[in-house]
């Protein structure tokens, strides 16, 4: 059991990777506190219990992603990266403490509150690419795969605590504190990002700044099936399945009539699914796209359950499965990308993962907060399920051909 747990935290061995990580939970934490918090008063402060009001803020706050991405990939191949977090941290933290003071002082309006999400979204979206692979400059090449999965036991530890301490403080101090202890939550990884060991940083070879060199990613991506395939699983997930601000909310407020307190438990009953998933991940030697393909299909049949579910408790239950089999696709397919990738594309491959990941919000929830309103909560649980049914196919399908291909070339060797 030692040597289990040893072999699933081993990248907090690095210096760096330490420091890091103790940051990125403390903000983490404040980040989950504003999701929930900015879901609650969107749908029950600042409009009555509208879904769709929900889904347009998501929208803007994940649109970005898919807007700045060309510039998002460049920046992370080229520039210091870590210079560029320190940035992007002092902005988001500044946007959330002004979410905060408006929230607070009672001045919030729901155009605000569109405004903040869509700016937010836009420095996010130059800080995301840079973190994702700044990864593998505070590990080894050995490491990067257990750290990506710490990673997101990191993120999903502030998913645990985040939304349970978010309907806390709106119970007791009001929704605006959650957007203040945020705000002050991202300079905690800004003092991280200072106390690095710079001269122990795993610095790459940078990539060569030439013409076309921001649609060199795309040409990559297109050119290699393994990766095209898996971001077209992730495309389908990310936009029909990964909408549970939506599905949460709608299902406490409409189906189980909870108040804040109950609704931050089901945000972080999924989060003990993820956890577990998180950690399924950092233990694993390497990725393979059967975990990618495993993960997409127990999604929709998680999803399907949850929709179904009659009591509170089971449909809690429900987005346990949900947690576990999400992070287990979105860290394989996160994991083996980077590893599948050569390190001066790594930048530009995953701005478009994280792209297609998060692009596709302004697609989905809108769409799946219409049909929450239209035919009710449980039906949009049911896009949900059917977007994991079409992105396993899609992934069976390429490891089908893959498997041809190579019987292909076994019988012209022999």
């Amino acid at each position: 059991m030692s040597g289990l747990i040893a072999g699933t935290f081993r990248s907090l061995r690095f210096y760096n990777y330490r420091v890091w990580f103790a940051g990125a939970v403390v903000s983490n934490t404040g980040t989950w506190m504003q999701r929930v918090a900015q879901d609650w008063l969107v749908l029950t402060e600042l409009t009555h219990h509208n879904a769709t009001a929900v889904g347009i803020v998501m929208a803007l706050q994940f649109g970005p992603q898919l807007l700045l991405l060309p510039w998002a990939g460049f920046a992370a191949d080229h520039m210091d990266r870590r210079r560029l977090m320190m940035a992007t941290q002092v902005g988001m933290g500044i946007l959330a403490l002004v979410l905060g003071i408006l929230t607070v002082t009672g001045h919030i309006a729901l155009w605000e509150v569109y405004t903040i999400a869509f700016l937010f979204g836009c420095v996010s979206a130059m800080d995301a690419p840079a973190r994702q692979v700044f990864v593998s400059e505070m590990v080894d090449e050995d490491h990067i795969a257990n750290a990506v999965g710490l990673n997101s036991t990191s993120f999903n530890a502030g998913r645990m605590i985040g939304p349970a301490a978010a309907g806390l403080t709106i119970a007791v101090l009001g929704t605006g504190w959650a957007f203040i202890l945020n705000g002050l939550s991202f300079f905690v990884v800004l003092i991280s990002l200072l106390f690095l060991r710079v001269h122990e940083l795993h610095t790459h070879e940078r990539a060569v700044k030439r013409r076309g060199n921001l649609l060199e990613g795309f040409r990559y991506v297109w050119q290699r099936a393994d990766l095209r395939a898996a971001m077209i699983m992730l495309f389908f997930i990310s936009t029909f399945g990964f909408n549970f601000a939506i599905f949460i909310s709608v299902m406490a407020v409409r189906v189980f009539h909870a108040g804040a307190g109950r609704y931050g438990l089901l945000t972080s009953a999924m989060a003990v699914g993820t956890m577990c998933g998180a950690l399924l991940a950092a233990g694993r030697e390497r990725p393979n796209f059967q975990h990618i393909c495993a993960g997409a299909a127990v999604f929709g049949i998680g999803s399907f359950l949850a929709a179904i579910m009659p009591s509170y408790w089971l449909f809690a239950g429900a987005l346990v499965i949900c947690g576990v089999s999400a992070l287990t696709f979105a860290n394989s397919s996160n994991a083996l990308m980077q590893l599948a990738t050569e390190p001066t594309m790594r930048g530009r491959v995953m701005a478009i993962r994280l792209a297609v990941a998060m692009g596709g919000t302004p697609i989905g929830a809108p769409i799946v907060g219409w049909v929450a309103d239209t035919w009710g909560p449980r039906w949009s649980l049911g896009v949900a399920a059917a977007s994991g049914v079409v992105a396993t196919v899609a992934g069976v399908r390429y490891l089908m051909q893959e498997r041809r291909t190579q019987a292909a070339i076994g019988a012209a060797a022999e």
